[in-house]
């Protein structure tokens, strides 16, 4: 009987083997699981209410250690267990929670202090070293002391002129105590950047404009406790030159008034891309939530066109959503989870990278199933009683989105898988702004997104009528004057582009870029000393216009002005070196100077930029062709070139061919020479170019001569 009660307790675990376990302490236990899974957020001036650092610390909040640890509020992990592999899981173990639990019970005590692990250490500044660009918000945004949560977005221009190549990014909220998360985009479009000037003070409410934009495949964001990660090798993303960063923030007011600046560093690599990573995104955005619904249902689907490795998942929603799933159906039927979080907690936020990339075959349906709760029972609703909620952007709206980064296996794959995705994204884009409108049709941003929309669609008439309409409900505003003029100057409608344009400039007299498409109007009309003198007042407003001053130059060459052309030209070039077609601009005028060697390397380094760009090639072609230098002429490279710019035009261009002729005359086939110069003359002649026509014919002539002989 005896030897059975204590076999009993020693299988079992009972009072006797309680009793041989030894005290849970601070230093020896407590401290390495809070150094380890908490420290990051709950130290001095981080995002976290309080420190853990310490044993006088964690003693004062013990109690709500052991609650949070429980109910795994803490650390902040929402993703189930068992359905996704992720890197940098910050989930306890059962034994950790367990051993929390057992120092509070037992009385908190601190242990030997010889057991104490170093208190962990966290590099001053940023992150990764000194950075190439360091940018920030150029004045703080004052947050004030109010009770909701607030989404504004920020616009910080980047001092790049140049195409840049970025391996890794490094955030700083700027405020760790009133930042809770952070999207971070591209926009090389300006009109996240014009959305900025319509509102005083930094930044305005909401996302970033249709031209902000993820880079290149990438999740750029930051969440609490996040390390900035260098991009695989080969894979940095592309900075175009004159872009804008544009931060959206989820803003969380402290019951104070915060000052808030962030800012974002920028590391560049000189290697180019040679892979990379594709976004797709998952969602519907007719999003319509009926009052008091306590189990609203989205779901969206998307098959797979190619074989793709599945790198991470960046889930998205507001308050009401409650469980977020998403899941790979393979063809032969079986399943791999991309994310299950049955507790969504918007304020918990994240991107989700798997420890090993998931392989998908081609055929694979990707499934995103959310659920919303718009009920009292939903704690964290916080209209009471409930409203009905629609998609948008704010907090007081609804989302749902599942972001799924693939790396595809070429860059063809990329491209077909961008043909399937883009259509996809571009017609659930339209259908959210659409819900928005019939929710709200005074807002002029709603319609100049949807007017877009329209056009990338195809849809020219009714974008061009959205935009008309944005532009009638802002008439102060002169981005939205200028949106509608360049959709107008797209389509060659002078008349209407000159309209807009000049309202543009009317509300806002230094903005340049209005000040530029005047001049464009102008030039297309055969208006050139008009348009030279547009493109003038839009370098007094801004004298870092790369586009007026190439414009400039291309005007001032029409007008016989070469020289000022060239420093314009020139000018053009320093805001923007690795434009192509301002190298192929100044290559012409120095071609006619008979500077031959310049010329060529303007031309090389245009087609360096711009492999495809007729007037370098056209140009390059006739030059290698034509000139009597030894040292330069390249009969076999100019046929190369000129073959490629045939090809590019469809054979339909009379100068094409006729630069295709001399080069095959250079090089002794002049059969095809004459040949490829009776086309040229019948397509000149179609045209109405007489003079063109009679020249070509003159050099026919010639090799024509050379075949009789």
């Amino acid at each position: 009987m005896v030897a059975g009660a204590i076999a009993g307790n020693l299988t079992t675990g009972g009072p006797a083997a309680a009793q041989q376990q030894p005290a849970v302490t601070f230093n020896a236990h407590i401290a390495p699981i809070l150094f380890e899974h908490c420290a990051e957020c709950h130290r001095p001036n981080q995002a976290a209410p309080f420190s853990l650092l310490t044993y006088e610390d964690a003693r004062a909040h013990a109690t709500q250690i052991v609650d949070a640890t429980a109910r795994r509020y803490m650390p902040p992990w929402k993703p189930a267990a068992g359905h996704g592999d992720f890197e940098g899981a910050r989930r306890l173990s059962d034994d950790e929670i367990a051993q929390i639990r057992r120092w509070v019970d037992e009385g908190r005590a601190r242990g030997d202090v010889a057991r104490l692990p170093p208190s962990p250490q966290w590099p001053a500044g940023w992150r990764l070293g000194k950075p190439d660009v360091d940018v920030a918000l150029a004045e703080p945004y004052v947050l004030q002391s109010g009770s909701g949560d607030v989404f504004r977005t920020f616009v910080i221009p980047l001092p790049v002129n140049e195409r840049r190549y970025v391996r890794a990014v490094d955030f700083d909220p700027g405020n760790q105590k009133a930042v809770h998360h952070a999207n971070i985009k591209i926009d090389a479009t300006r009109s996240s950047r014009w959305l900025d000037e319509q509102e005083p003070g930094p930044g305005y409410e909401g996302a970033g404009a249709r031209g902000a934009v993820f880079p290149d495949g990438y999740f750029l964001g930051w969440t609490p406790g996040q390390s900035p990660r260098l991009s695989a090798e080969g894979s940095a993303w592309r900075l175009e030159p004159m872009s804008d960063i544009v931060i959206e923030l989820h803003l969380m007011p402290t019951g104070r008034m915060e000052r808030v600046q962030p800012r974002v560093a920028l590391y560049f690599t000189d290697q180019p891309p040679t892979k990379l990573p594709y976004m797709i995104r998952l969602g519907r955005q007719d999003i319509d939530i009926p009052a008091g619904e306590p189990a609203y249902v989205s779901t969206d689907s998307f098959v797979l066109p190619v074989d793709v490795d599945a790198v991470a998942v960046q889930p998205h929603a507001h308050a009401l959503a409650k469980e977020i799933r998403g899941q790979a159906i393979l063809p032969d039927g079986t399943s791999r989870w991309l994310i299950d979080i049955p507790d969504w907690d918007m304020r918990w936020q994240d991107v989700y990278r798997f420890r090993s990339p998931l392989a998908l075959p081609a055929g694979t349906t990707l499934t995103m199933r959310y659920t919303y709760d718009n009920s009292t029972a939903n704690i964290r609703n916080r209209a009471n009683p409930p409203k009905r909620v629609t998609f948008g952007q704010t907090s007081s709206s609804e989302m749902g989105d599942l972001w799924v980064q693939v790396m595809p296996r070429s860059e063809r794959d990329r491209a077909r898988l961008d043909a399937d995705v883009v259509p996809k994204m571009l017609r659930e884009d339209i259908a959210g702004i659409e819900k928005m409108i019939q929710i709200d049709g005074s807002d002029p941003r709603l319609h100049t997104d949807l007017g877009f929309c329209y056009l990338e669609a195809g849809k020219r008439e009714a974008g061009l009528l959205e935009l008309e309409r944005a532009a009638r409900l802002s008439p102060t505003s002169a981005g939205a004057q200028y949106d509608a003029g360049s959709v107008f100057l797209q389509e060659r409608r002078f008349v209407e582009a000159r309209q807009y344009f000049s309202e543009a400039v009317r509300l806002k007299p230094s903005f340049s870029e209005a000040l530029n498409d005047l001049g464009v109007v102008s030039h297309a009309e055969g208006r050139v000393a008009e348009a030279v003198d547009w493109y003038r007042r839009a370098l007094a407003a801004s004298a870092e216009n790369a586009e007026a001053e190439y414009n400039l130059g291309r005007a001032l060459a029409s007008l016989g002005n070469v020289d000022e052309a060239l420093a314009h030209y020139r000018g053009a070039l320093r805001i923007k070196p690795r434009d192509a077609a301002t190298h192929a601009s100044i290559g012409t005028i120095l071609a006619t100077r008979g500077e031959l060697e310049s010329a060529v390397d303007h031309y090389r380094r245009a087609l360096e930029i711009d492999p495809n760009l007729p007037a370098a090639l056209v140009d390059l072609a006739w030059v290698l062709a034509t000139t009597d230098r030894a040292d330069i002429r390249a009969p076999a490279e100019a046929v190369r070139l000129a073959e490629h710019v045939a090809e590019l035009t469809g054979y339909k261009n009379a100068t094409v061919l006729d630069t295709l002729a001399a080069a095959y005359a250079a090089s002794g086939r002049l059969d095809r020479a004459a040949s490829a110069a009776r086309n040229a003359v019948a397509l000149a002649l179609a045209a109405g170019a007489t003079e063109l026509a009679a020249r070509i014919q003159m050099r026919l002539d010639v090799y024509e001569q050379r075949l009789r002989r």
